[in-house]
């Protein structure tokens, strides 16, 4: 059943598809805005958000936009629109920061997608509806919020240190480790209410500060 999706929501959902369409037309315009360590690092700072907004292919954008919404609605009847917008720029900032962080000895390393500021708006609405459960195509039962992020976080710092496919998962981890920070700070008593979820991901964050550490030694 289709769910009613914020206004908020619904510009935040056109701008991506609006930006990715031209994206998909004109290889100079997708060249120009997306996430390249190399053009980065000589100043086109402007990149750190602007990729965010391209994806890959329709795949890559349905997959993003369909998280979103899926989402979106919790966050803002939780924080409301403004902390939404602020948690979702938040989000994809942390995300594209912490991968620019541990790829800056890899110039060629290049990516697009929302992936960061998506991922923090799922962590953010599990955080603020510890009880939810969610059903994903794989597993035929719903499984606790919880449990999905703990194992999306695993399956993420497994994917930073293998390094062996195309998935953003630096952007992912910031991303979330991004809208978890914003939605404390939001509301405060996600502290208590989720504290065995935060807890978990207090060591994976240690054990991504462990990689980050080592891969900037070689």
């Amino acid at each position: 059943m289709l769910q009613e999706i914020p206004f908020v929501g619904i510009l935040l959902l056109a701008a991506n598809i609006v930006v990715s369409l031209r994206g998909f037309k004109q290889d100079l315009f997708f060249d120009k805005y997306r996430f390249e360590v190399y053009k980065i690092q000589k100043g086109e700072y402007f990149r750190l958000l602007s990729s965010a907004f391209l994806h890959v292919n329709t795949t890559h954008l349905l997959f993003n936009m369909f998280t979103f919404y899926f989402f979106v609605s919790f966050v803002v009847s939780a924080l409301g629109a403004l902390p939404l917008v602020l948690l979702y720029f938040g989000s994809l900032l942390a995300g594209n920061l912490f991968a620019y962080a541990f790829h800056r000895n890899q110039p060629n390393y290049i990516a697009v997608g929302a992936s960061g500021a998506v991922t923090g708006v799922l962590f953010s609405a599990l955080l603020l509806y510890p009880e939810m459960e969610l059903m994903l195509f794989f597993i035929p039962i719903p499984i606790p919020g919880y449990l999905f992020g703990i194992g999306y976080m695993i399956y993420t710092l497994y994917g930073m240190k293998a390094q062996n496919d195309n998935i953003g998962h630096t952007a992912h981890f910031g991303g979330a480790l991004g809208g978890i920070l914003m939605t404390i700070l939001f509301n405060f008593e996600v502290i208590y209410t989720s504290q065995l979820m935060l807890g978990i991901l207090f060591i994976t964050l240690v054990l991504a500060g462990v990689l980050l550490y080592r891969n900037q030694q070689f």
